[in-house]
């Protein structure tokens, strides 16, 4: 009788010393944080995104979206993967905005007049207006880059564009320079009329598209959208008589081959694409990596302009050896380019309020009347 009540004895005691003591619970062998220090950070998901360019490889501003890609990867610890192709791998250059909007890619590079055609105006203004990326005050082209980086962030142009690509579900990253773009790659007999008088214009046909579309048009001459690769035919079968790109036509997509007269008086010293993406896509992103995505977008800017240069001094090189024949648009065309420019300036601003609030900035910014 005695053992059985020493054994209650004992079971109540070891009852008593776990629920006062939390004896027999194991042992907390992790790390203890010390009062008022913060939780560790769990670990970022790794997103794969796809980038796609509206031009197809060998352009420089294109190819080097893989930069743009590489250094957001960098910048986010690797939490950004971007796997970039070029126009048409995923979709061809006129689907890109819809594509975008409809999330069948999530960033690409291109000219902001392509978004024209979904009714945004203001994005013909954004790539650039005739003459309206013309700075004669500074003599370097990386100089003449920024400053037109600083009329984007500073005379609030760049307040315009984010809310109508907003009101398309786009988000604006960062625009890239194209070098000089309104040039023409001429074959002989556009060269002869570019050099002629306004009526040896008319009738010429050019591969062009927005701006330089409807100023194409205004001087008499017969423009058509399409994609380079079917620029190069129509220039190689006769059925096109010129085309508007920018320098990479001659270093790397091959049109000296069909239109080695390079035709200069009507060109922007810089045109401008951009690198917009889905904004749902940039919402659901961590502030982090939506930093990367803008660091990253700046980097870009800045490597355009280097690649840029670069090729300057290249095509410099392949006019001296004759592969490209470099001349002038006569006076006297060139004046009636420069009359119809200005209109098209009105004409443009006329189209919708963000419209008019751009050409009113441009005017300010350049001093046209």
């Amino acid at each position: 009788m005695k053992k059985r009540w020493f054994f209650v004895f004992v079971a109540l005691m070891i009852a008593v010393c776990l629920v006062a003591t939390g004896c027999g619970e194991p042992e907390d062998v992790g790390v203890t944080e010390e009062p008022g220090e913060p939780a560790a950070e769990a670990e970022e998901e790794v997103i794969t995104l796809i980038a796609q360019s509206a031009f197809p490889r060998g352009d420089i501003g294109g190819d080097a979206l893989a930069y743009f890609a590489e250094v957001a990867a960098e910048y986010s610890d690797g939490t950004l993967q971007i796997d970039t192709f070029a126009e048409p791998e995923v979709v061809a250059m006129f689907e890109v905005p819809d594509a975008l909007v409809e999330g069948l890619i999530d960033i690409t590079q291109a000219h902001a007049g392509l978004w024209s055609g979904r009714g945004m105006y203001v994005g013909d203004v954004e790539f650039g207006l005739p003459y309206g990326y013309v700075i004669p005050e500074i003599p370097d082209f990386k100089g003449k880059a920024e400053e037109i980086l600083r009329f984007f962030y500073e005379d609030g142009f760049l307040d315009i564009l984010r809310e109508e690509y907003a009101k398309q579900g786009i988000h604006w990253l960062g625009i890239n320079t194209f070098g000089p773009v309104g040039h023409f790659n001429a074959t002989e007999k556009a060269a002869k009329a570019l050099q002629g008088t306004p009526d040896d214009l008319k009738g010429l046909v050019v591969r062009t598209d927005s701006t330089w579309m409807e100023w194409n048009h205004k001087v008499g001459m017969v423009g058509q959208d399409m994609a380079p690769g079917d620029a190069y035919t129509g220039l190689q079968t006769g059925t096109l008589d010129a085309h508007i790109w920018d320098v990479s036509a001659y270093l790397g997509m091959g049109f000296e081959e069909v239109a080695p007269y390079m035709v200069l008086g009507t060109e922007n010293e810089h045109s401008l694409g951009n690198t917009v993406m889905s904004l749902a896509v940039w919402e659901s992103l961590s502030p982090k990596q939506q930093d990367a995505l803008t660091k990253a977008a700046e980097d870009y800017f800045f490597k355009t302009v280097d690649l840029y240069t670069e090729a300057l001094e290249e095509l410099q090189e392949k006019i001296d050896k004759g592969e490209i024949i470099q001349v002038h648009m006569s006076d006297e065309n060139l004046e009636l380019h420069r009359k119809t420019a200005y209109e098209l300036w009105d004409e443009m601003g006329a189209r919708d309020e963000a419209s008019t609030k751009a050409v009113e900035l441009f005017k300010k910014w350049r001093g046209v009347e």
